[in-house]
């Protein structure tokens, strides 16, 4: 717009000292709210000595104090308890920022296994919040809790109840049409490296496997002429969206896009009469029929050319026929 004057700033050029200020300016403000919404604390809770300290641990990083105050807001009735937790984080190397956020991370996952758990629960839980959380974190694109829920073949209440605890890492819509994500894609970082996330670490490529293996089963169900038309030369403007939208709904539609790039992601090599060759033996023209009605076909080209450097067992074939089809 004319007129109007602006100025760019270099973050890692502001002095310390003003973001030490702003980020106290965010807890006092923050932690006031929450105060506000808890009767049972004093309007001055938690005091200036919390403050300062608090200021110190964040180390300039906000999303360490952004994580730190849904964290404790989150926790309600226990949020002295929460806030004494992050107090309790060790105060050494105070000059390490990744340090402080793997803090921060670490003490959101801990408290989501409650101490009362007997020890076979507890690994069983610690199981499903890394396989849940490896999951969204290799997604190659955003979706919905009930299309997380069906992608991953888990039931629609475990996913809540895993990620009801996670508010301070995950932004999870109140609409449920809408996609789920980070908070901050840190996490991303910190739960692939195994020395950052400890017993919470997540290996990446099996993430991956793990999402290719979801994509191939969602992918097994199609079917030719999915939409029961009965019409081959029907054109795809003349089908409603919805009814498109029935028949492929989105974590179909997500398996059909990208479960070629987690394959490559996996690190796995192809072989004959493998799960991969099984499936494009019996639904490589399923499949292609859906991405023709997701307008996608190039992508399947792409796909199937990324394949052939994978394989070990010829899929020239397969590009025949989407060559004799497009």
């Amino acid at each position: 717009m004319l007129g109007v004057k602006h100025q760019d700033f270099v973050l890692h050029n502001i002095s310390l000292s003003i973001i030490d200020h702003d980020i106290r300016i965010f807890l006092q403000h923050n932690l006031k709210l929450i105060a506000q919404a808890q009767h049972f604390l004093r309007p001055e809770w938690p005091g200036e000595p919390v403050l300062q300290h608090l200021t110190q641990k964040a180390c300039g990083l906000f999303i360490w104090v952004a994580t730190a105050c849904r964290f404790i807001r989150e926790g309600k009735r226990f949020a002295t308890r929460r806030l004494d937790m992050i107090l309790e984080q060790s105060s050494t190397a105070i000059n390490e920022p990744e340090k402080h956020l793997n803090d921060i991370y670490i003490t959101v996952l801990r408290n989501c296994i409650s101490p009362e758990y007997l020890a076979q629960e507890a690994e069983q839980l610690r199981f499903t919040l890394k396989s849940l959380l490896g999951s969204i974190v290799a997604l190659l694109s955003p979706l919905p809790v009930q299309a997380i829920s069906k992608l991953l073949n888990t039931s629609q209440d475990e996913v809540d109840q895993t990620f009801d605890d996670l508010h301070a890492i995950l932004n999870i819509p109140e609409d449920p049409s809408r996609p789920l994500r980070l908070h901050h894609p840190s996490f991303r970082e910190f739960l692939f490296k195994k020395r950052r996330s400890k017993e919470f670490w997540v290996d990446e490529k099996a993430a991956h496997q793990q999402l290719t293996d979801s994509c191939i089963r969602l992918m097994s169900s199609l079917q030719q002429d999915i939409y029961g038309l009965d019409a081959p030369g029907i054109l795809i403007t003349n089908v409603k969206k919805s009814q498109i939208e029935q028949s492929l709904p989105v974590e179909v539609q997500y398996a059909c896009l990208y479960w070629t790039q987690h394959l490559q992601k996996s690190g796995i090599q192809l072989r004959d009469n493998g799960q991969v060759h099984q499936f494009l033996q019996e639904h490589f023209l399923h499949w292609l029929e859906a991405l023709g009605w997701m307008r996608k076909v190039p992508e399947g080209v792409r796909a199937v050319a990324s394949l052939e450097s994978l394989a070990s067992v010829s899929i020239l074939l397969l590009r025949r026929k989407i060559l004799l089809i497009a």
